[in-house]
């Protein structure tokens, strides 16, 4: 089954979420690109969706999941307790985007913005699409 998160690569928000799913995802079934980079935009644009688009995305069997559905189903993947959110899938998806869209518009303003995408370490970068 093929997992791809496509995330906001200028984000600190967004880069510790990828760093957190790496280390509780050890048998590496998520791959990862940026929004901003060639293959982010290339999966955009192959599945539809407006390349300005700015969300979490979870690209599942060729299935795209945005903001708190994508976030759910990959907790449901996750090493650890977080399996136990996906609890929250019973709530109607436009009162969970409420939430996700309230820290979505002020994660720069709470957390930061890198000038550019993080570069991933050696160990990483497999997990990486270029």
């Amino acid at each position: 089954m093929e997992r791809i998160i496509l995330f906001d690569g200028v984000c600190n928000l967004c880069n510790s979420s990828v760093q957190f799913i790496i280390k509780r995802d050890p048998k590496g079934r998520f791959k990862f690109a940026s929004l901003q980079s060639e293959t982010g935009q290339s999966l955009l644009e192959l599945h539809g969706y407006d390349k300005e688009i700015d969300s979490f995305i979870l690209i599942e069997n060729q299935r795209i999941y945005l903001k708190s559905s994508a976030a759910l189903r990959v907790c449901r993947n996750l090493n650890g307790l977080w399996k136990l959110l996906t609890i929250l899938r019973i709530l109607p998806a436009p009162f969970r985007d409420f939430f996700y869209d309230v820290v979505a518009k002020n994660r720069y303003k709470w957390f930061g913005k890198k000038e550019s995408c993080m570069l991933p370490t050696k160990e990483m970068k497999k997990r990486f699409l270029d």
